[in-house]
C-alpha cells in the first residue's frame, strides 16, 4: 500500500461535503500570463467569536465609563499603556487591544480600518422591532455553526451552499482568462467561503505537500512503475461514484502539488512560525505565482480558533490577536515586497461578537462585532459603520446583556469588498441576495 505525506484525517476532510479539490484541468495554467490589474481578497476568519468590545474600546471620557462599567471585570485598562491609541480624522479617540501592537502602525499610515458593529442581518433592526419579533433576523443566532456558515455563505439561514467569496470569484472569473488555476483558495482545509457555483477552488494545508511517499526505490524503473500504477489506479473507472470521486480528487491534489512546489516563490519576508502564520505565508507565495498561474483575480480564506472565549479572556484574547496581527503584519510587508499593497485587500470576519456584560472572566455569544481592514487600497485611519451604545438594555441591546444588534450588515460589508475585487454593481445582488434591502450598499473603505 502507497503512504501518502498528507494523514488520512485530514484527506478524510478534504474529500467530504467539499472535496480538496474541484475537478482541475491544469494544461493551460503555465501558458496564461496575468495582467498588471491584480486584485486579491484575504478573508481571516477569527473561528469562535471574536470579542469586538475588547478588540477596539472608545476612549471618549463618556464612552469609556459606559465601557468600562458594562465590562466589569474583563474591561482594558486605558491610561497605563495597555491600549494602543488611535483617532479618527475628526479626533474621535479609540483603543485597539494591546494584543494588536504589529499593525497598529498601518491605522497611522492610513492602510488599517475598523468596520464597527456589523454582522448578520436580513434586514436593518431596532431593538423595538427585535423585541417585538416584527422583522424577520437570521435564524439561530448566537449558534456557531449556523453563524459561521451565514457569515460564510452570505445568506442569513442556514441553507446557503455557496459561499459569498466564492460567488464573487465566479462574477470575476472572466478577469482570470483561460487560466485553469482555483480562483478560491482556502488555506484552512475545506471551505464553504470559497465555494461558488461555477469557478474551481481548492483546499489546501500550508505546505501543500501531497507528494507520495515511497516513491524514490531503486532502480529508478522501478520507481517509475510504481508511479504508473498509481496514475492507472485513479484513471481506472470503477462505476462507483464515490470511488471515481475520491480518485479524481487525489489526482487532481498531486497535479496541484507539483505545480506548486515545482515553481519557485520565495520571498525575503519573515512570516512568524505561527499557524496562522504558515497560512498567509502560503497565500503570499501563491500571490507571488500570480504571473505563472495567470490569475488575475483570486480570493482566500485563512482561520484562526479558540475565541469562543467564556473564560480567561483577558490573556486568551490577546494571545489570539497577537498572533493574527504578526501574521496580518507580515503579509502586508510581503505584499508590499511584491509590489502589490494596494492591490490585496486582508479583512476579517467571525461567527458573531460577544455580550458585553460578562460571564465570569470571560463572556457569552454574541452578534455585532467589530472588524479589521488592511491593505493599500484601504482608505484606513477610519472608524466605518456605526459605533454602538455601550449599555446594557440600551438602544442596540437585543437584550439585557448587551448582545448588540448590527447596525451594519454582511451585505454592505462584503458587497463594499466585492465591488472593488471588480463585480459589477448590477451583480452585486447575486453575491449577497439581501442586499437591496440595505441603503447604502458600499460604505466606502476602500479606493
Amino acid at each position: 500500500m502507497i503512504n501518502y505525506s498528507i494523514s488520512r484525517r485530514r484527506w478524510l476532510s478534504g474529500v467530504g461535503a467539499t472535496s480538496l479539490l474541484t475537478r482541475f484541468s491544469w494544461m493551460n495554467a503555465f501558458a496564461q500570463t496575468t495582467t498588471p490589474d491584480y486584485k486579491a481578497l484575504v478573508c481571516v476568519f477569527l473561528a469562535g467569536g471574536n470579542d469586538g468590545h475588547n478588540t477596539v474600546v472608545p476612549l471618549g471620557q463618556t464612552q469609556f465609563n459606559a465601557y468600562r462599567a458594562a465590562r466589569g471585570g474583563i474591561a482594558l485598562p486605558d491610561n497605563n499603556g495597555a491600549l494602543l491609541q488611535v483617532a479618527t480624522p475628526d479626533g474621535t479617540p479609540y483603543g485597539l487591544n494591546p494584543g494588536l501592537a504589529a499593525i497598529h502602525p498601518l491605522w497611522a499610515q492610513g492602510k488599517l480600518a475598523v468596520l464597527a458593529n456589523a454582522g448578520m442581518l436580513v434586514q436593518p433592526v431596532t431593538r423595538t422591532q427585535f423585541l417585538a419579533n416584527a422583522v424577520p433576523v437570521p435564524t439561530n443566532l448566537f449558534s456557531h455553526s449556523d453563524q459561521t456558515q451565514q457569515m460564510q455563505s452570505g445568506v442569513p439561514s442556514t441553507s446557503g451552499g455557496t459561499g459569498w467569496g466564492g460567488r464573487a470569484a465566479d462574477l470575476v472569473q472572466t478577469l482570470n482568462g483561460s487560466s485553469s488555476f482555483p480562483a478560491a483558495v482556502s488555506i484552512a482545509g475545506p471551505s464553504l467561503f470559497c465555494t461558488g457555483n461555477v469557478i474551481r477552488s481548492a483546499s489546501l494545508f500550508p505546505g501543500f505537500n501531497l507528494d507520495m511517499n515511497g516513491m524514490g526505490i531503486w532502480p529508478p524503473t522501478a520507481a517509475t512503475a510504481r508511479k504508473t500504477g498509481v496514475q492507472q489506479v485513479l484513471q481506472f473507472d470503477s462505476g462507483l461514484a464515490l470511488v471515481q470521486a475520491a480518485n479524481q480528487s487525489r489526482k487532481d491534489a498531486m497535479d496541484l502539488n507539483a505545480l506548486l512546489t515545482g515553481t519557485t516563490a520565495t520571498l525575503s519576508t519573515v512570516f512568524p512560525g505561527t499557524s496562522l502564520g504558515n497560512q498567509l505565508q502560503q497565500v503570499a507565495k501563491i500571490i507571488k505565482l500570480r504571473s505563472t498561474t495567470g490569475m488575475s483575480r483570486q480570493v482566500f480564506l485563512c482561520s484562526i480558533g479558540g475565541f469562543d472565549t467564556h473564560a480567561a479572556q483577558s490573556w486568551q484574547q490577546w494571545n489570539l490577536l497577537r498572533e493574527v496581527s504578526e501574521a496580518l503584519a507580515a503579509f502586508y510587508n510581503a505584499t508590499g515586497e511584491m509590489g502589490i499593497a494596494d492591490r490585496v485587500t486582508s479583512f476579517t470576519m467571525s461567527d458573531f461578537g460577544r455580550s458585553l456584560q460578562p460571564s465570569g472572566s470571560g463572556c457569552d455569544h454574541g452578534w455585532g462585532s467589530h472588524h479589521l481592514i488592511m491593505g493599500g487600497a484601504v482608505q484606513g485611519g477610519k472608524m466605518y459603520g456605526t459605533f454602538p451604545t455601550l449599555a446594557l438594555g440600551g438602544p442596540d441591546d437585543s437584550g439585557s446583556r448587551g448582545t448588540l444588534i448590527p447596525t451594519t450588515s454582511t451585505d454592505q460589508y462584503g458587497a463594499t469588498l466585492a465591488a472593488w475585487l471588480g463585480v459589477p454593481a448590477n451583480q452585486l445582488g447575486t453575491v449577497f441576495p439581501n442586499l437591496g434591502k440595505f441603503a447604502n450598499q458600499n460604505l466606502g473603505f476602500l479606493g
